[in-house]
């Protein structure tokens, strides 16, 4: 059985990972409070992708602490140094946002949000936003599948091997269908009532358990102890 964490709960995780960002927090509350954050993709059953996200995080972490200091001094450390250090800063953000994004339906987000008394003029994009980037995914699959049955930059490198051939083949697409993508999406969500004045009832039903409370402020307790201001 899968564990499943109300959107409100997750967006507070986003904000917690966001709070991380900006303050600058100490290397070991940031591992920590990541570690925890990881942990919720194992316990809601996503381990690949659980597992994918803690190699790229420690990863970047064991260079920081224990390659580029005992390597020495250099251009190319430094540069290397500086790469890990931003995306491994920055990871925390994309790990929550991950996870809230691949285990929360629009339903669950809408009711989440109107039980919070978000206005309808929010409601509405942040709707069309949930259903926007797995469209596009599905669309960037479709074009790299026919990009491979024609035999043009073939292999998961291959934005990297041809960047033109990447660039005119599936980046322009995707960029062109995005905007039909969205407006499709936006009408979809109007017909649906969505932006209909009044009280507006949903199928989806979320109750805030004991551990949604208890979870978050796990989460929160590396930055507090370590201390929130700490370099």
């Amino acid at each position: 059985m899968s564990f499943r964490m109300d959107p409100r709960a997750k967006l507070y995780l986003l904000l917690l990972a966001n709070l991380m960002l900006f303050f600058h927090v100490g290397t070991g509350a940031e591992a920590a409070a990541t570690a925890l954050f990881l942990l919720l993709f194992f316990l809601s059953g996503r381990v690949r992708s659980g597992i994918r996200l803690s190699i790229l995080y420690f990863g970047l972490l064991a260079i920081d602490l224990y390659v580029v200091p005992r390597a020495g001094e250099g251009l190319l450390l430094n540069l290397l140094s500086l790469v890990s250090v931003g995306i491994r800063m920055m990871l925390p953000c994309i790990i929550t946002g991950a996870y809230a994004f691949s285990t929360t339906t629009m339903g669950e987000l809408t009711s989440a949000l109107r039980k919070m008394h978000v206005p309808e003029s929010v409601i509405i994009p942040c709707a069309v936003v949930v259903r926007f980037f797995p469209t596009v995914s599905e669309d960037y699959r479709h074009i790299r599948n026919a990009m491979a049955l024609r035999g043009i930059a073939e292999g998961k490198a291959a934005l990297l091997l041809h960047p033109m051939q990447s660039l005119e083949y599936i980046l322009m697409p995707l960029l062109m269908n995005g905007n039909n993508v969205a407006q499709d999406l936006s009408v979809a969500a109007l017909t649906k009532g969505i932006g209909l004045p009044g009280s507006h009832t949903c199928m989806t039903e979320l109750h805030l358990t004991v551990w949604n409370f208890v979870y978050p402020v796990l989460c929160t307790l590396p930055l507090l102890w370590k201390g929130v201001m700490l370099p």
